[in-house]
């Protein structure tokens, strides 16, 4: 799988493409069932078959930190789309200039003349361009112009329930993990670099892997149990906190997980933590050691939540 980052690194070779183009924020089960009908095009006519995502998402370019909650950075996203076969991800930095392309420039420079589109793939609800000037049917019309076939993702449901990035966020911020699951299809995971913090938990007998977050809004906040990876190791058990840290006057929100039964070094690896079951809110504590009895509590109920879901 090959990434393209930024539209001037599109090449004369990336010419001649089946598309899509979205977030691809989680890249859940709507997703995959999009990107498997493009894959199956893309091998139909001969052609790669490439997403196109935006860094920062359209709304947190716009919004800031008004934009809803993030779902799964970049990384995260390439991991995803790399194990749905998708054979080229072009990450097009939305930045000002980007912002201000013209709808007609966003088609006959972009999809047209760099990409060589024949076959895309977007929600009938897509807007593009300066001003939103762009949707669906302006794209119908410049395909029968240009010779690219446009086609509409339809909404993925399961039962009756509609299959979206926004329904996922509703759920993570509820605490409804096992539904969050069925609507990605995957585990939900926050993954980084695990950097030096306070190192009050190392004071108080529960020393954590602190891991920034890098979003501007976490789409969870809370104490859960979980799990915790990287490549080629072991899972190790733990319990974990997203959010501000209030009894120690936490400013940054970030991921704290304290491992149920590890004496190693993290320090300086990238983790994957799969959030499996929220054990309670986010809280201040009046002490220290009122903090440590809480976090010896929520040791031994994310131990037997997790006991229990490997059984």
């Amino acid at each position: 799988m090959e990434l393209i980052r930024g539209i001037h690194n599109i090449l004369p070779k990336h010419h001649g493409c089946v598309l899509t183009i979205g977030n691809f924020d989680g890249v859940h089960r709507g997703h995959a069932e999009v990107i498997n009908r493009l894959v199956s095009k893309a091998s139909h006519f001969g052609l790669p078959a490439v997403a196109m995502t935006f860094e920062p998402q359209p709304q947190e370019y716009f919004r800031g930190e008004n934009a809803p909650a993030r779902l799964s950075l970049l990384r995260d996203k390439v991991t995803l789309l790399d194990e749905l076969a998708i054979e080229r991800i072009l990450c097009v930095n939305f930045n000002k200039r980007f912002a201000h392309y013209s709808a007609e420039d966003f088609i006959e420079q972009l999809l047209v003349k760099s990409l060589g589109v024949k076959y895309l793939v977007v929600g009938d609800d897509f807007c593009f361009g300066q001003g939103r000037q762009g949707n669906f049917d302006m794209l119908r019309k410049a395909g029968e112009k240009f010779g690219f076939t446009v086609v509409s993702t339809q909404s993925f449901t399961l039962g009756d329930k509609r299959v979206s990035s926004t329904a996922i966020r509703q759920l993570l911020a509820s605490g409804n993990l096992e539904q969050a699951r069925r609507l990605l299809g995957h585990p939900f995971t926050l993954s980084g670099k695990v950097a030096h913090g306070q190192k009050i938990g190392r004071t108080i007998g529960f020393p954590t892997a602190n891991i920034a977050l890098k979003r501007k809004v976490s789409p969870v906040k809370g104490v859960f149990a979980v799990k915790l990876y990287w490549n080629d190791s072991d899972v190790y058990e733990g319990v974990a906190n997203v959010g501000f840290r209030p009894t120690v006057n936490g400013q940054v929100c970030q991921l704290e997980v304290h491992l149920l039964d590890f004496d190693g070094d993290l320090y300086g690896k990238t983790v994957e933590v799969e959030l499996v079951a929220k054990i309670r809110d986010e809280q201040p504590f009046g002490s220290l050691d009122a903090l440590k009895k809480q976090i010896k509590n929520d040791a031994d109920r994310a131990r037997a939540l997790l006991g229990s879901d490997a059984g």
